[in-house]
């Protein structure tokens, strides 16, 4: 037997924001209802940045497969001209645990997350949203977005500038009026952006609080607090909004709730489900339009293998795709 190797390019190609967001609404429903496996994530740190190591196996909802990501994070990456994030991923047939193919995981975690964040949008924010606000808009803005169109009907968008220098939110800007026609409003006050919205994403690696004000009715995509001490939402506004994790164990210890309940501002009662809980319909989700709801998001292996068998399935017989015989 081979093993496929597939690049980024290929991936892309498959890959795309609807096809995503099918694949993991699936893993989360799977992992609701107990037909997944997921050892915590484990963590390596480097002076400069971390690596993660992020196993699963999903046995339900037409999956039968298992897998491993590394995934390395150096926020200073910029300037060596790579990426923030940097992933490879390898599936595991695992009847025979042989390793069916090794991938790019570096664009597949974007749009996992970008589908995630859809997830939670449609289980989560009212029906009807129009509006978005970005606190954040890199890479994996631009993915929300994209995944999050596939389920809410928005025509406007609100992008906190941060500073003069700030060059991601003009880019962002010119890439959503371009893609989508999409209103898009830049705004160096972070509250106009964060308040008369209907779905609010922060994609930021921030260890303080950004967000001190929102509306009634807003749902939140939490997105960037993915490691031990970083927050980017006030945790008032925690305890007035409806909490859904994506885990339990991550969320406590690297998620957007690691800070305020290490400080005891707010507890474990406070959250409220998982998202897969809610997927697979054994607990509720939004139940008035006037309810704060957050969606903590620390990524899970189950994205990512669901995403990469979903890749797999699409490749392994097409013409052109490279093999190696690695035994």
């Amino acid at each position: 037997m081979k093993t496929l190797i597939i690049t980024k390019k290929e991936i892309e190609k498959v890959l795309t924001p609807s096809v995503a967001n099918k694949a993991v609404e699936k893993a989360f429903r799977a992992y609701g209802l107990g037909q997944a496996d997921m050892p915590a994530k484990s963590y390596l740190y480097f002076e400069k940045g971390d690596l993660r190591s992020m196993p699963a196996y999903i046995h339900g909802q037409g999956f039968d497969i298992a897998g491993i990501k590394s995934v390395t994070v150096h926020p200073e990456n910029a300037r060596y001209n790579l990426p923030t994030v940097m992933a490879v991923i390898i599936l595991t047939d695992p009847k025979t645990g042989f390793p069916l193919a090794i991938m790019d995981g570096t664009y597949l975690t974007s749009i996992r997350t970008g589908a995630a964040g859809a997830v939670a949008a449609k289980y989560l924010s009212r029906k009807k949203a129009g509006i978005a606000g970005f606190v954040g808009a890199g890479v994996q803005a631009r993915t929300q977005l994209a995944c999050i169109l596939e389920v809410r009907k928005l025509k406007t968008v609100k992008v906190w500038q941060f500073n003069a220098e700030d060059r991601y939110a003009p880019a962002f800007k010119k890439w959503a009026e371009k893609t989508y026609k999409l209103e898009t409003i830049l705004s160096p006050d972070i509250d106009a952006v964060t308040t008369g919205v209907d779905i609010l994403i922060t994609t930021t690696p921030s260890r303080k609080a950004l967000v001190q004000k929102v509306s009634p009715g807003t749902h939140i995509n939490a997105i960037g607090a993915d490691a031990q001490g970083k927050q980017e939402i006030d945790p008032k506004i925690l305890k007035q909004a409806i909490i859904v994790i994506d885990d339990w164990y991550q969320a406590l210890h690297s998620g957007e709730i690691n800070v305020p309940l290490s400080s005891k501002q707010i507890t474990e009662k406070d959250i409220h489900a998982g998202l897969g809980d809610i997927v697979a319909g054994t607990e509720k989700g939004r139940a008035s339009d006037e309810e704060i709801t957050l969606f903590d998001s620390t990524g899970l292996a189950i994205q990512d293998v669901s995403c990469a068998w979903v890749v797999y399935q699409a490749l392994k017989d097409k013409p052109g795709i490279r093999q190696v015989a690695l035994y």
